[in-house]
């Protein structure tokens, strides 16, 4: 079995990172090279050996017909390189030691294609102790024969007439030593250019991984910030419109009650009604301006501008929207980050926009936010009636469950065992990420709050089980 096809019935290994990482099998235009290569070493030793011949290198050289025969073999296998490196070099080798055994004139071309043969194992072979061994013994096998070579020579008192053998270091002596560092050249260099070439080939390989690995990444990466993005805008589109919806609904439900009996009072719901659009179409505008900005514009221009500064406010539009709201801060008020602060009063607008829907017409709701130690807490809780299951397809809770996680706070919801529903989130301070703070001072609408809160002071609520 060829080299090749050996080494596509081992399980070849993908990640370049792995110890046993494998060479990819050769191009088509690599293995097309190595026919050209051949080729062109086939006609260079032809040529060479022609001239060696003329020029009477040796003076009993082999037959041409067989130093023909014996080109064409240390040659042509050189096409098969990379298909089957072991096997090519094992033959070249033999070659090369039958070519110096015979005296076939030609020591150019033939000791390119030895190099190349050395080469493209440590180059391609993916199994690296064989790698290893092919070449050592290659090499080994080679030193050995030049040693026979070079002892026959220095015994044979007829060899190198030119040469004197006098002396500890005679010219012969020189002769055989740059014999030996000439081939310690050759086959350390044909060694080294092999290894660093796999080593070469498997940096690429971990290159062109991590530059997949970065852009899979930075596409996935686009994809997460794409759906989170749709994500932030569905849940503030939903806080915005369910809750101005909603108040309107109710206002033009009341207006329809009592048009004949009292168009006083139906005047004044539908003057609420249209107030509740105007509100909701002001917060969707700022709102797709913020969109639509490049991040230049001014934060204090968006909807995040409401806060928890605003609850006060908005439980007395809860209170005149029909669901009878009581406010309370308890606790001294300390710098709350603006994204903290908006998602808390999103929070509280879901909450009592849910109340106002289910609770029936009698419920009543409290809104209070606890300034903790190292966290702020809001608390709604709400009177009347509880849904049995869960509406389908609603999305408050979880818009609510996203705005908590997002400040890495927690989040209870669920009926309270003496009747209505709870709604308490708490999310932790001092957490690196905004910096943009609340004031700690209170809004301007919001004065009436601090002084209901201490008009009735309150102790925290016990805990209640969702």
């Amino acid at each position: 079995m060829s080299d090749s096809a050996a080494e596509q019935h081992e399980e070849r290994p993908v990640d370049p990172y792995d110890a046993g990482w494998r060479r990819p099998p050769a191009t088509t235009a690599e293995l097309r090279s190595d026919v050209v290569l051949a080729i062109a070493l086939g006609v260079g030793t032809l040529l060479s050996l022609t001239l060696y011949t003329i020029a009477g290198f040796y003076a009993e050289p082999a037959p041409m017909w067989a130093s023909v025969l014996w080109a064409i073999g240390i040659t042509a296998p050189l096409a098969f390189r990379r298909r089957a490196p072991c096997t090519v070099s094992v033959i070249v080798g033999v070659m090369f030691i039958i070519g110096g055994t015979v005296l076939v004139p030609e020591v150019l071309f033939t000791n390119i294609a030895l190099f190349m043969a050395i080469y493209t194992v440590g180059a391609w072979v993916s199994d690296r102790r064989r790698a290893v061994l092919v070449r050592v013994l290659i090499i080994f096998a080679m030193f050995a024969w030049l040693l026979v070579y070079m002892f026959i020579q220095a015994t044979d008192p007829d060899a190198l007439p030119n040469l004197s053998r006098v002396g500890l270091f005679s010219p012969l002596v020189a002769f055989i030593l740059i014999q030996i560092l000439t081939n310690i050249l050759y086959f350390g260099g044909a060694y080294f250019f092999g290894e660093r070439a796999y080593q070469s080939a498997r940096e690429r390989a971990v290159l062109e991984a991590r530059t997949i690995e970065l852009e899979q990444e930075r596409a996935r990466s686009a994809r997460q910030a794409v759906a989170l993005e749709r994500v932030r805008i569905a849940r503030e589109l939903h806080d915005v419109v369910a809750h101005h919806v909603s108040v309107m609904g109710v206002q033009a439900g009341a207006a329809r009650t009592v048009l004949d009996a009292n168009p006083a009072a139906a005047r004044d719901a539908l003057t609420n009604v249209e107030l509740g659009a105007r509100s909701a179409i002001d917060e969707l505008r700022k709102m797709l301006g913020t969109l639509r900005a490049d991040g230049d514009t001014n934060p204090e221009d968006g909807p995040s501008t409401v806060g928890v500064g605003r609850l006060g406010q908005l439980a007395d539009e809860s209170s005149a929207n029909g669901l009878p709201t009581r406010f309370e801060r308890i606790g001294a008020p300390v710098p709350i980050p603006a994204v903290v602060s908006f998602n808390l009063y999103r929070i509280a607008q879901e909450a009592l926009t849910n109340a106002r829907k289910y609770g029936g017409t009698h419920a009543t709701a409290e809104l209070r936010l606890r300034y903790l130690t190292d966290a702020v807490e809001l608390e709604v809780t709400n009177t009347g009636t509880v849904p049995a299951s869960a509406r389908a397809g609603g999305l408050g809770l979880i818009g609510m469950r996203e705005r908590v996680a997002s400040s890495g706070g927690v989040l209870e919801v669920g009926a309270r065992t003496r009747g209505g529903f709870l709604v308490r989130a708490a999310i932790p301070l001092g957490r690196s990420g905004d910096q943009a703070m609340e004031p700690v001072g209170p809004a301007r609408d919001d004065t009436r709050a601090l002084s209901s809160a201490a008009a009735h002071p309150s102790t925290p609520m016990t805990e209640d089980p969702a």
